[in-house]
């Protein structure tokens, strides 16, 4: 096994980078967050969408399947992933279930 001089540099390093390249959640205009909410309210369990999000301090695409979907906590899982209805910035079904 290789000797490490510098044990947890790499770790550090890539930690660091992770920290520099996190980006700030966008908001949204009153039409795109009432185009939002109506997309919101006709969702359904079961449905496959593509959504644009801000997850992990980065903006993102994810599609998937809404495994589970709790308006009154303003929150779905994609899959098993959990996502607050505030980070959401675009949403279309993709199939019906």
């Amino acid at each position: 096994m290789p000797f490490d001089a510098m044990k947890g540099l790499q770790e550090a390093l890539r930690d660091r980078e992770e920290r520099h390249l996190r980006t700030e959640r966008r908001e949204l205009s009153e039409e795109q967050a009432a185009e939002l909410n109506a997309a919101l309210s006709r969702l359904r369990t079961g449905q496959r969408v593509r959504l644009s999000c801000y997850y992990g301090f980065h903006d993102a695409v994810l599609e998937g399947r809404v495994t589970r979907l709790r308006p009154e906590e303003r929150m779905l899982r994609i899959d098993e992933l959990p996502l607050h209805f505030e980070d959401i910035y675009s949403l279309t079904v993709t199939d019906m279930k």
